[in-house]
């Protein structure tokens, strides 16, 4: 089935509400199942990706992942006996973040997840853990499906988070209940997506947990404690992105409610880099505005740092009124698609010229028309789909229900955005 993304017809005058960060969902439900006690966690973000780590930690014996009108509860694990599946699904958190967990319960554990999380890299973690002490089996592959047995030791460890930061999260976030902590050293020759690892960092600060990370590439987690807290969620700041976006393409003022004024997330490049390509970003009481004319600039923009904006930054290249290149993205070959290629076909297929580099897309407006476009079950697909149909009709999103991943009732919030009925 495919959805018909709708065109703007006036400048927009919106004010959008997004759900709570994946990327600290995520985390903190991690956390909350290795604390001492209890945790809330306010305006958690209730998606595919979440409700997967939930049910996973579940399934390694988590207790109270229960979702309330207030938010998600949270207990901590308990002793479990037997063996335990986790669905990864599609979400690289729940496939990175969760194998640590399951060594440190000591129980045989297999993890699988949908076809397309077959082809994502496992390698580093799983060889990690293997020097860490655990039992890995995974055919060789070092990818899903894979089982994991305990017991887990600490100490040092060294690996290559070159296609992924998650590899160091997953790490880091088990280390506190290591006897030793663990030390995490990257050997790679780059490190793709650095504001999700102090993003880790910084919640395990908040937990109670010692981290050192004064030393570039080399994270020391001291053993100890995690806190379980009450907390409040920030809103998902990469999720926010098509939608501020959407003001450069029609024009007028979108205005995302509750923008942190300090945050880790990598979302936090948005206001700079909208600016650049020529709207004009402002904090407005706790929103973040951003106001644009329908005219957009091309810009040359490394994004290794936050490279889950590329999909909304290559869309709206499309529209610009010259050249774009994207730089050091290369990683993204290895996220729930394909990322560079896919943007490349869908955009070609548009009536953009588009290239692809060594690490990352040259995009070149032409004039551009209606075509089908396949968003290969990535969320942020079917985002960038959106942002091109704004201007461009004709645009027939497959599947825009992938968004459910991290956004769920993305098509209600677009729609209202541009004051339609769902």
């Amino acid at each position: 089935m495919t959805w018909h993304a709708p065109t703007a017809d006036a400048p927009l005058d919106a004010v959008v509400v997004v759900p709570g960060s994946k990327s600290l969902t995520n985390r903190y439900l991690v956390l909350a199942a290795l604390a001492a006690g209890p945790s809330m966690l306010r305006g958690a973000l209730a998606s595919r990706d979440t409700e997967l780590m939930a049910a996973g930690l579940t399934a390694l014996g988590a207790q109270e992942m229960t979702w309330t009108p207030q938010g998600l509860r949270a207990g901590p694990l308990l002793a479990a006996d037997g063996e335990a599946r986790v669905d990864c699904g599609l979400a690289g958190t729940v496939m990175r973040f969760l194998p640590p967990v399951a060594a440190l319960t000591g129980r045989t554990t297999h993890f699988d997840g949908d076809p397309e999380a077959r082809v994502r890299p496992m390698g580093p973690v799983l060889a990690a853990l293997r020097t860490l002490g655990a039992r890995v089996d995974d055919g060789g592959r070092a990818a899903l499906p894979f089982t994991v047995r305990g017991p887990l030791h600490g100490g040092a460890v060294d690996v290559d988070a070159s296609t992924s930061s998650q590899f160091v999260s997953g790490l880091l976030l088990s280390a506190a209940a290591l006897p030793d902590g663990l030390t995490v050293r990257h050997t790679g020759t780059t490190l793709p997506s650095l504001p999700h690892i102090a993003m880790t960092v910084e919640v395990l600060h908040e937990a109670g947990v010692r981290v050192d990370d004064s030393r570039p590439d080399i994270w020391q987690v001291h053993p100890g404690p995690v806190a379980g807290r009450d907390l409040r969620v920030e809103p998902d700041l990469s999720n926010a992105a098509p939608f501020l976006a959407a003001a450069l393409v029609a024009g007028g003022t979108v205005r995302v409610s509750g923008w942190p004024g300090r945050t880790t997330q990598p979302g936090a490049m948005l206001p700079e880099l909208l600016e650049a390509m020529g709207g004009r970003a402002e904090r407005v009481g706790d929103a973040l505005a951003v106001t644009g004319t329908g005219q957009v600039h091309g810009v040359d923009v490394d994004l290794r740092t936050a490279s889950e904006l590329a999909p909304t930054v290559a869309a709206l290249a499309a529209l610009a009124d010259s050249p774009t290149r994207l730089r050091g993205i290369g990683h993204i070959r290895g996220h729930e698609t394909d990322r560079l290629t896919a943007l490349a076909t869908e955009l070609t297929r548009v009536g953009a010229q588009v290239e692809q580099t060594s690490d990352g897309l040259v995009v070149t407006p032409r004039t551009l028309h209606g075509a089908v476009w396949e968003t290969y079950r990535d969320h942020r697909m079917a985002t960038a789909g959106a942002l091109v149909g704004l201007r461009v009709p004709g645009v027939e999103v497959v599947d825009v229900t992938t968004t459910r991943k991290t956004l769920p009732g993305f098509v209600d919030l677009w729609t209202r955005m541009l004051g339609l009925e769902a």
